[in-house]
């Protein structure tokens, strides 16, 4: 699959926490944003809502665990 770097405007606390990730996190961040930029972007696909919504159920069904996350997304935020 071909990658290509886009820029995204995030605040700054966002940035340092993505900056001070490890390589593995980023690739988890890039993964999870490449999968659902389009619907973003394109209102004829979907809301924003239902992307989100979409997106639990998938990580639901493949196992992801509020706890899980939270070990994934906690180390951003600190």
């Amino acid at each position: 699959m071909s990658m290509t770097t886009v820029p995204v405007l995030v605040d700054d606390e966002s940035a340092r926490a993505y900056e001070a990730a490890s390589a593995e996190t980023k690739r988890k961040i890039a993964l999870i944003l490449g999968l659902h930029l389009r619907d973003l972007v394109d209102p004829r696909r979907m809301t924003l809502s239902e992307v989100m919504d979409r997106m639990g159920a998938k990580a639901e069904q493949r196992g992801l665990t509020p706890e899980i996350l939270e070990s994934i997304l906690y180390p951003l935020m600190a």
